[in-house]
């Protein structure tokens, strides 16, 4: 997998440099484990709660759809057409909630339409409630797929993002700092074997001077 590209200040400005980076890299990486972790453990909560909403919604809209049936054939068309009136459609409301940092729908609130006028029929009032029925569920439903789609995002953006820290920013900077720990390393032992000849070269000389010894006394005053 491709590194990071790094500037690197030379010396020991850049261990000290890589040092605080690959320190935040790991703890980074920590955080988003973690978080990874709750995630997933959330996403089997939501993905169970969405399946469960999804076959109640199913099975109450086969009831409605009964229920409906069976209020045309007693009533006809034509009654369900004047029960349901020009009341208008329902109104649904959401309530968010936010998980680990998430932001995802978690409640709703549906306000139906107005009930039938007080002649309708007994089946077409079934009908009706069993269409509420339904449409609470449908929303319900909803509300727990949303919730559980948008789990599932930050749960594959999480883990991509831990992987990018991973395999690709925490090797480069530890290679980084190997490079430099190396550089410093090889100056290091480049300056003492300077130092070492510079004394040598000192030593040589004093050795010279005291084997000669000290020169021929001046003139008498």
């Amino acid at each position: 997998m491709t590194g990071v590209r790094l500037a690197v200040p030379p010396g020991r400005a850049g261990r000290l440099w890589l040092d605080r980076r690959l320190g935040a890299a790991r703890r980074g990486a920590d955080l988003l484990d973690r978080k990874l972790r709750i995630l997933s453990a959330e996403l089997v909560t939501r993905s169970a709660a969405a399946e469960r909403a999804g076959q109640d919604w199913r099975r109450l809209a086969a009831e409605a759809d009964q229920a409906l049936l069976v209020a045309a054939l007693l009533g006809g068309q034509r009654a369900i057409r004047l029960a349901a009136g020009d009341g208008g459609a329902a109104r649904v409301r959401i309530g968010y909630a936010v998980t680990i940092g998430v932001r995802h729908p978690a409640q709703a609130r549906v306000t139906p339409p107005p009930g039938p006028p007080p002649w309708a029929s007994q089946p077409v009032e079934q009908a009706r409630l069993a269409h509420r029925a339904a449409l609470d569920a449908a929303v319900r439903c909803a509300v727990a797929a949303r919730a559980a789609a948008v789990i599932e995002a930050e749960t594959v953006t999480t883990r991509y993002r831990l992987r990018a820290i991973r395999d690709r920013l925490i090797p480069s900077l530890e290679q980084a700092r190997a490079e430099v720990l190396l550089a410093i390393d090889e100056q290091e032992r480049s300056d003492g074997a300077r130092l070492r000849r510079v004394r040598a070269n000192v030593a040589d000389r004093m050795n010279v001077e005291i084997r000669a010894g000290p020169g021929p006394p001046g003139p008498p005053r």
